[in-house]
């Protein structure tokens, strides 16, 4: 049985197979490791369950690798299944691109979580897999105690919550209305009492209104769907991938542009975004036209034209969303508030929308869609009520009004809102000042080293990792940022604890 630090997880999902990956690949001495995951999905989380194969991932495998300084981990592992089936899957008609099916990266992401655990154990690590939820935490002297249910408590050295994001909203308080779907996943599961002639009412125009789309097409769908929301803003478009490395926006270049300095204004980013894009040849201008005119701009026109720009040579787009995930979380906690709370209220969701785009694939079929008169999309959504007998009534701002026959909702829940398996467990950890509530979501997090923070003091004992940072470090969700955060969170832990062990072995002389 192994005598070196405990680490305790709570969540099993594709941002623990990062650590996991990350812990197999440090230089630590052996210990435990224990993750609770109550769900079925071990792994694979809810957004790579098993499922139909027609759901894609939105980035390309060297986007999607879960190993640190090994873009191409994952695209080797697909390549040896390829050999194994005999079938090359998700190659984008449009851009030649690939965007593997979710079930796929699903099955990755277990083979690399079992990979690792079997390298911890052969390193003399012990690993514990435990399908229960945790529900409260408190904080002891050099330990944090999990307990799982009454009377069942476990003590660990280090904790880390990773425990994803939260279900659907129910904005229109429809749940448990005959025809409704609260959560669409797994839709081959949700989507399949549904008529091949119904009208289909999604609420939501993001990824996940688009995975509904595309699966219902796929099963043969023939009746109207409408794609309704707020805004009416669709995902980006993908651009073919340009191999390309950020010269000036990168984490260490904004340190020093930081160093010595309480803040940084926009002003300051924007300064070095400008020699990013100068030295790439690239419009920032037009990057910033994008973002600015996405309100004004039809939803079908704007699609249409970022399906024109699949192939466009300009660099900008790319710049944006190779930058956003790779430097934003060390540029954000950096920034005035002020200047945060004017990103968040005025940009946030279309800076994401074209940070995580869809496949230009994907994209085609909407666009064919809409052209053959079967999908149409409503911004302004007002209200959205049960109708009398049967269906549902749809209001828009501009008086637009129908019947749907269902009603699936697509909309995310809220960045950096606290899940609801996990809101006893946090609780739990900001009554005890272990943690405090970040004011833009999630909890407070030193950026640096992903611990918690309470009144401004990083607990060493005590990691956020995923959706859970957020408030703190703006773009937390995307594997590439997984993977960073990781590797933070085991440097962090093996450098702690060493410097714990250093700290005994000097005190034990003088006790002697």
């Amino acid at each position: 049985m192994s005598s070196g630090i405990s680490i305790g997880v709570v969540g099993g999902g594709a941002a623990t197979v990062c650590l996991i990956d990350a812990l197999a690949r440090g230089d630590g001495a052996p210990g435990g490791i224990t993750v609770f995951e109550p769900s079925p999905h071990l792994w694979r989380g809810r957004a790579y369950q098993v499922d139909a194969e027609t759901l894609r991932v939105n980035a390309t495998p060297d986007d999607m690798s879960v190993r640190a300084g090994d873009p191409g981990h994952f695209e080797r592992w697909l390549e040896t299944r390829d050999r194994v089936t005999g079938v090359r899957q998700g190659v984008d008609r449009m851009s030649g691109a690939r965007f593997a099916p979710r079930p796929v990266y699903g099955a990755y992401l277990e083979d690399s979580a079992y990979t690792a655990l079997g390298e911890l154990r052969r390193k003399g690590w012990r690993v514990d897999i435990i399908g229960e939820a945790v529900t409260s935490a408190a904080r002891l002297p050099g330990q944090v105690l999990l307990r799982t249910g009454p009377g069942s408590s476990r003590a660990f050295d280090y904790v880390v919550l990773s425990v994803g994001g939260d279900a659907p909203k129910d904005i229109y308080g429809l749940g448990g209305t005959p025809g409704f779907v609260g959560d669409p996943y797994p839709v081959s599961r949700a989507l399949g009492d549904i008529g091949e002639d119904e009208h289909v009412a999604v609420i939501g125009s993001g990824l996940t209104a688009v995975d509904i789309v595309l699966s219902l097409v796929s099963r043969g769908h023939q009746g109207p769907i409408s794609l309704m929301s707020r805004r009416g803003v669709l995902p980006g478009v993908r651009q073919r991938p340009v191999h390309m490395e950020l010269r000036h926006l990168t984490p260490d270049r904004m340190r020093g542009t930081a160093r010595g300095r309480r803040e940084l204004a926009l002003e300051d980013v924007a300064t070095v975004m400008r020699a990013e894009f100068r030295d790439a040849g690239a419009d920032l201008d037009a990057v910033i036209h994008e973002i600015i005119r996405v309100d004004l701009e039809d939803p079908v026109d704007r699609l249409r034209r970022q399906i024109h720009e699949v192939d466009s040579p300009h660099m900008g787009l790319r710049i944006l969303q190779r930058a956003v995930p790779e430097t934003g979380p060390d540029v954000w906690p950096m920034l005035r508030e002020a200047d945060r709370i004017q990103v968040l209220r005025a940009h946030y969701r279309t800076i994401m929308s074209l940070c995580c785009p869809m496949p230009p694939g994907s994209a085609a079929v909407l666009l064919e869609l809409v052209e053959a008169g079967q999908l149409e999309m409503f911004s302004g959504l007002l209200d959205v009520t049960p109708a009398e007998g049967s269906g549902f009534d749809v209001l828009a701002a501009d008086g637009t009004a129908f019947r749907a026959d269902r009603v699936i909702s697509a909309v995310n829940a809220a960045e950096g809102r606290i899940p609801a398996g996990a809101l006893s467990l946090v609780t739990s950890l900001i009554r005890a000042r272990a943690a405090g509530r970040h004011p833009h979501g999630g909890l407070q997090l030193a950026r640096a080293t992903s611990r918690l923070t309470s009144n401004g003091r990083p607990d060493p004992r005590l990691y956020g990792l995923g959706n859970i940072a957020a408030g703190a470090l703006f773009f937390t969700f995307g594997i590439p940022s997984l993977v960073d955060r990781s590797q933070d969170i085991v440097a962090a832990i093996l450098e702690h604890s060493a410097t714990v062990q250093a700290a005994r072995g000097e005190a034990e002389p003088a006790a002697a």
